[in-house]
């Protein structure tokens, strides 16, 4: 089983490009600056983009619309 749920996750950002363009430019700033928004051992994934669509899940990424 995958986590978070691909459902779940287009259900909170409503598209599933954009949740590839969020989630990498998340992914990516993990990794250039090292801040992450929840203490480590409460990922359930290792890598960074699975960590970064854990917060888009947990809603602690916001999306703004233009």
């Amino acid at each position: 089983m995958i986590y978070p749920s691909i459902d779940k996750l287009i259900a909170k950002v409503g598209s599933k490009y954009l949740l590839v363009n969020v989630a990498s430019m998340r992914a990516r700033q993990m990794e250039e600056t090292g801040h992450f928004q929840m203490k480590d051992e409460k990922y359930v994934s290792k890598n960074n983009i699975g960590k970064a669509l854990e917060e888009v899940a947990k809603d602690l990424i916001k999306i703004k619309e233009d």
